[in-house]
């Protein structure tokens, strides 16, 4: 193998980037499943030699790794004592100008995620935020891209804020034998969040003003929803107007099927039939009211009597998430309705309705899907939970001494570690523990709050970056940067963050971040210079994206509820991107100046 040389690489380093980059142009091109991508992955380095059994699976040993999974408890502990809940509720206020506003909302939640997962905090905030925009006077979307860049901008300020600043500091002490104090990046974190709020103050400009999707519902004139006449039905054999069913309060019978027989024009003197379809446009209160009384059930399955039917229901809106299977596909050729109990009622796209028949929509990601669900439904349910997103999903918890008992658990595991008492990795052990003894949450409730999907991918991405430096792919990298850019080591921090700030858009910043570890630290040895602030400036680089939806997990969850289009982010995130970067480079390079190795 090492005989083969193209370009500088052996064999090994070819099937790595080969790896790689189709890893990457699968994650970016259809909706497989990104645990599964990297699992494939790393069974491809594997199997081809280039890893052996240890290192292929050195990943799900990563103290970084296990950092992330035992953090997952913690979290749990404070969600379900209502820790985050309280301290949503009582931090926004009532601002008088907008401005105001987003420091209101901006300063909390970059402080929440400095500690905890910012997909958890963005997710607490989400819907609350909406409901203070409409008392404000304000559009939700001037306020939730503001509110994931908070989440993003917080996170860098602790090592535990984001997974990679955890993977970054994880690598870092396993090459040098030195762990990173969990407030490393805190001053420069601080400094880029402080820019940060400024600038998206300064350019609120081009933050877009969108419709809610909701608002495409709560203001409905015509939206349509399809129902079916069971076999029983008392009105078969009647026509639509005996029956009272062509005319509608608000609304009006827009369609009717026969078996496969489309009656056009649809008159009230059409006879009705068991096993029709009707489909009505009006306000959706009026249209299930009726449907109700009648006798008429859901469209996605022939039934023969409505008592089949559960008539204890609610309305329910949820977005299509980015990587969901429903995306590419229309509701009435799956078994979306059947297999989860719901009945899709009207679609929105953008803020707007979507005049069609619901279940024939080809639906997008963003979509906003106006549901009948059960009463009582587990909207967390893993099928529900990987292609929708509910807005109505955050549960009220009680507030008692649990709540005092977890704040007290977590501070303690923060300064802990901060003090250098405990390494990390046992501080959250024994804080998972303390959750559990003092019942902040149950076994099951921990279990359920660690995303396994997760931290495969996060393990992936450790034996990606084993991989890339390894085969000598990193330091090849190293020595073309250095080459391009050539022996000022200012430059070459630069232009090495430059390139992960925009890689990350397009790709987890834990796969970035892991990525570029080992091209970040070649760089700096070859150079002569201490790795140290070279990968501090990395840490803020591959968590600052800002551009694109897709970049971070909390632009999806803000870009269904804020109406948004992909273009949206990029209007002020790729000013943002820069901004951040030049703030990054030259905060780390005050505060950790770059030194000669001794």
């Amino acid at each position: 193998m090492d005989s083969f040389i193209f370009w500088g690489f052996n064999l090994y380093a070819w099937i790595t980037i080969a790896t790689v980059l189709g890893m990457f142009t699968i994650l970016l091109t259809t909706r497989w499943r990104p645990d599964l991508v990297f699992l494939g992955a790393i069974g491809v380095l594997y199997v081809t030699g280039v890893l052996d059994a240890k290192e292929a699976f050195s990943g799900f040993s990563s103290t970084s790794v296990v950092v992330i999974g035992v953090l997952f408890v913690v979290v749990a502990g404070l969600t379900h004592t209502g820790v985050l809940y309280c301290i949503v509720r009582l931090l926004l206020g009532q601002p008088k100008t907008y401005n105001k506003a987003i420091v209101r909302l901006m300063l909390p939640v970059a402080a929440l995620s400095s500690f905890l997962s910012n997909t958890t905090i963005v997710s607490l905030f989400v819907n609350i935020v909406k409901m203070w925009a409409k008392k404000l006077g304000v559009a939700p979307s001037k306020l939730l891209i503001p509110l994931s860049y908070a989440s993003g901008m917080g996170g860098v300020c602790t090592l535990i804020g984001t997974p990679p600043n955890l993977i970054i500091s994880g690598l870092y002490e396993e090459h040098t034998g030195v762990a990173m104090n969990i407030l490393a990046t805190a001053i420069p974190g601080l400094f880029c969040l402080a820019v940060g709020v400024l600038s998206v103050l300064a350019m609120q400009r081009l933050l877009p003003e969108r419709k809610t999707p909701e608002s495409a519902f709560e203001d409905t004139t015509e939206y349509t929803v399809e129902v079916q006449v069971p076999s029983d039905n008392k009105h078969i054999g009647e026509t639509l107007g005996e029956a009272g069913l062509f005319h509608l309060k608000g609304g009006s019978l827009i369609e009717m099927y026969h078996f496969d027989e489309k009656p056009t024009p649809v008159s009230e003197d059409e006879p009705i039939m068991g096993g029709d379809h009707l489909v009505y446009a009006g306000q959706i209160e009026e249209i299930i009211d009726i449907a109700w009384k009648h006798g008429l059930v859901s469209a996605d399955h022939h039934v023969f009597s409505a008592s089949e039917e559960d008539t204890s229901r609610k309305l329910r809106t949820a977005y299509v998430t980015f990587g969901s299977n429903l995306i590419g596909t229309s509701i009435g050729n799956s078994t979306f309705e059947k297999d989860n109990n719901v009945v899709l009622a009207a679609v929105a796209r953008r803020g707007k309705r979507i005049n069609e028949v619901p279940r024939q929509v080809v639906l997008q990601a963003g979509d906003t899907l106006l549901l009948v669900c059960p009463k009582h439904m587990d909207v967390n349910a893993r099928s529900l939970a990987a292609n929708l997103h509910f807005f109505d999903s955050q549960e009220i918890p009680n507030i008692d001494w649990s709540t005092l008992v977890s704040s007290l658990i977590m501070i303690a595991m923060v300064v802990v570690s901060a003090l250098g008492i405990m390494p990390l990795l046992q501080c959250a052990f024994l804080a998972a523990a303390a959750m559990l003894i003092c019942r902040c949450c149950s076994m099951n409730q921990a279990m359920k709050a660690i995303n396994w999907d997760i931290l495969m991918v996060f393990a992936g991405s450790v034996v990606l970056g084993l991989a890339i430096q390894k085969t000598g792919i990193a330091e090849r990298m190293a020595f073309g940067i250095l080459d391009v850019c050539g022996t000022n080591p200012l430059v070459v921090m630069t232009a090495i963050c430059f390139v992960g700030t925009f890689i990350t858009e397009f790709i987890s910043n834990t796969a970035a971040g892991a990525m570029f570890f080992p091209i970040m630290y070649h760089a700096a040895e070859k150079l002569g210079y201490d790795p140290y602030p070279f990968l501090i400036a990395l840490m803020i680089s591959v968590s600052s994206s800002f551009a694109t939806p897709i970049g971070s997990p909390t632009h999806m969850l803000v870009y269904g509820p804020g109406g948004y289009r992909f273009s949206d982010f990029m209007r002020i995130g790729l000013l943002m991107n820069l901004i951040i970067l030049a703030a990054n480079i030259f905060i780390v390079n005050l505060i950790y100046p770059i030194t000669p190795l001794p």
